[in-house]
C-alpha cells in the first residue's frame, strides 16, 4: 500500500505526464483490470416480505469466470469506451492472457497507453514485456502500488456485482456466463456510467 505522499506525487507528476504523453502519441487512454464471479451470489438486503427470511438457492458447484475489462479514453475528446473478455469457465488470468488481450484491443485502438496495478501478470511479466517492446505503439504505466479507488475499471465490477448481479444465484456457470455478459454489454452503451466510474476516482481529468 503507497503512502500519501506517494500517491500525491502520482497524481500532480506523473498522471499528468501519463495525459501528455499520451497526446502527443494520440492514444487512447485505458484503465484495465481484473476481476471474477462466483456461482454463490452476492448478498445483499432487498424487499422480502416481513417475517419471512429469503432464501437463496445456491449451486452446489464452486465454478467462477475470470474476467478483464478496461474502460477507454479517445484522445481528443476523450470519449469512453468498455472492452472486455469472460475466460474459459474455472481458469484465472494471466500474462498470456493479458497479452491476448491487449493484442484484441489493438485492433481497434492503433495506439494507446494502458494504465494498470503492479501486479506481476502486469508490466512486471515476461510475456508482457516482450510484447510492449515488440509494440512500440502500446505504451504500459503503472498505478501508485495498489490504489483501486484510482481505477475507473474498478468501477465496471463494483457496478455490476454489486448494482446489477446482488442475490443473483446462477444454476451453472453457463447461466452465469451469460448474464455477466449481458450486463457487460448493456454497461457498453451506458457512456454516462462509465463517464461517472472515471468521476469517482481522483484522477485529475477533467471531461
Amino acid at each position: 500500500m503507497p503512502d500519501d505522499e506517494e500517491v500525491l506525487r502520482w497524481l500532480d507528476e506523473a498522471f499528468p505526464r501519463i495525459l501528455r504523453e499520451a497526446r502527443e502519441r494520440d492514444a487512447h487512454l485505458v484503465f484495465l483490470d481484473e476481476s471474477g464471479f462466483m456461482l454463490t451470489p452476492v448478498v445483499r438486503r432487498t424487499l422480502w416480505p416481513r417475517g419471512v427470511t429469503p432464501i437463496l438457492p445456491v449451486a452446489p458447484r464452486r465454478d467462477r469466470i475470470s474476467a478483464i475489462s478496461c474502460i477507454t479514453l479517445s484522445p481528443k475528446r476523450y470519449l469512453p469506451g468498455l472492452y472486455f473478455e469472460l475466460l474459459p469457465t474455472n481458469q484465472n488470468v494471466n500474462a498470456e492472457r493479458v497479452v491476448a488481450f491487449l493484442k484484441q484491443l489493438k485492433e481497434s485502438l492503433p495506439r494507446f497507453t494502458v494504465i494498470w496495478d503492479g501486479n506481476r501478470i502486469h508490466s512486471k511479466a515476461r510475456l508482457v514485456k516482450a510484447f510492449l517492446a515488440a509494440n512500440p505503439s502500446v505504451v504500459a504505466e503503472d498505478f501508485p502500488g495498489y490504489m483501486p479507488d484510482l481505477n475507473p475499471d474498478e468501477g465496471v465490477w463494483g457496478y455490476t456485482k454489486y448494482g446489477r448481479l446482488p442475490n443473483f444465484a446462477p444454476r451453472n456457470a453457463q447461466e452465469l456466463r451469460e448474464r455477466v455478459e449481458a450486463e457487460l454489454q448493456r454497461l457498453k452503451r451506458q457512456a454516462y456510467s462509465l463517464y461517472s466510474f472515471i468521476e469517482n476516482t481522483d484522477l485529475p481529468l477533467l471531461l
